[in-house]
């Protein structure tokens, strides 16, 4: 009976020890660090590209010890909220933002710093409202490439810079969208034998809608379109589709450029439908907002610009870009140049395609 009460003691000592440990100590003290958590929201799927946007994002945050919350908002302003919030709810330390509207989203911001949480922008500029932070591709230099591409075609194949432009734009108010257009409307106005007939915007970068305005065009104009710049490679897609029902789809005949490299469009290129692409470099975009959002979370109290400045790489350039509100820290990604000349040793030679993707079988 003695020795039964001793080890009865013997157990409700150890057991007052372990539990006094776990006050003291509590499990989730015990671990390394917590984890961080890092919500990254797109506006949409719809396009190829952001399917690699996504993988490559969740890939580095989570080498560097991030669990990520991803949602998609099928280009609905309300549907975007929604998962904001619910980011918020489920204790995002920091959340990388592809804005729906560009224009309202300073709303989702101000919510976000209101509970102590930064907001790094992505690809598409938050316009007149509060961002934490940017990362962004170079859209301006986009209109430039096509621009200036557009131009030499009409050189090349017209002999002289002359002829009718269709601008097709993506989302109305869109900052990305306008972004990428300026350089477009600069090279038309430095060159007075160029009419711009069109200049429209298409609802949620819609494919369909832009096969729709190229078809309409065709007809207005006779078929006498000579050139159709796009904001993105679904815009350019819906552009073909309209000019192969017209037997027109031939870059020796109308000049249609696009923007993102989606595989598609690609292939356009090297079929000879389409005459350029621009390729926004996916790895650098993604890598860096990830590498930022972290840093964030680890360091709360480090001045933004010192961390946009931090995780520059060499390809990548640092600057204040003003949003119509503040001054924003803003790291830009390089853009290139696609035409068929250069597919090989650009898209194929990095691997972000195969040679059997983009040309098939035959020139294997």
């Amino acid at each position: 009976m003695l020795k039964k009460r001793f080890l009865l003691m013997i157990q409700t000592v150890m057991l007052s020890v372990l539990l006094t440990g776990l006050l003291i100590f509590p499990p989730h003290a015990m671990a390394a660090d917590p984890t961080v958590k890092i919500g990254f929201l797109l506006k949409t799927m719809q396009e190829e590209r952001y399917q690699t946007d996504k993988a490559r994002f969740i890939e580095r945050a989570e080498s560097l010890g991030a669990k990520i919350i991803f949602y998609s908002s099928g280009n609905n302003e309300l549907v975007q909220l929604q998962q904001f919030e619910r980011m918020l709810e489920e204790g995002c330390n920091v959340i990388v933002l592809q804005p729906v509207n560009t224009d309202t989203a300073g709303a989702l911001v101000r919510l976000a710093n209101q509970k102590g949480v930064k907001v790094v922008g992505y690809d598409a500029l938050l316009m007149n409202g509060p961002l934490d932070i940017m990362v962004m591709q170079d859209s301006w230099q986009v209109g430039k490439l096509q621009g200036d591409a557009m131009v030499r075609w009409f050189q090349e194949k017209r002999g002289k810079v002359e002829g009718n432009v269709a601008l097709i734009m993506g989302q109305p108010n869109d900052s990305n969208a306008k972004a990428m257009s300026q350089g477009v409307l600069e090279a038309i106005q430095a060159n007075p034998g160029l009419k711009l007939i069109a200049q429209l915007s298409h609802v949620d970068w819609s494919p369909d809608l832009a096969r729709e305005t190229a078809a309409n065009l065709l007809l207005k104009h006779k078929n006498q379109v000579d050139a159709f710049v796009c904001n993105n490679s679904g815009l350019a897609s819906g552009v073909i589709a309209a000019l192969d029902a017209e037997g027109l789809a031939d870059a020796a005949k109308v000049f249609v450029a696009g923007s993102d490299a989606d595989l598609k469009n690609i292939q356009y290129v090297a079929q000879g439908k389409q005459t350029v692409e621009i390729w926004k470099k996916i790895d650098p975009l993604a890598f860096t907002a990830a590498d930022i959002a972290v840093q964030i979370a680890k360091n709360p109290d480090r001045p933004l610009v010192d961390i946009a400045k931090g995780v520059s790489e060499t390809d990548t350039r640092f600057a204040m870009i003003n949003n119509g509100f503040m001054d924003v820290p803003t790291v830009i990604t390089p853009v290139v140049l696609i035409t068929r000349d250069n597919i090989d040793n650009t898209l194929i030679a990095e691997k972000i395609f195969t040679r059997e993707q983009v040309y098939g079988q035959v020139n294997q």
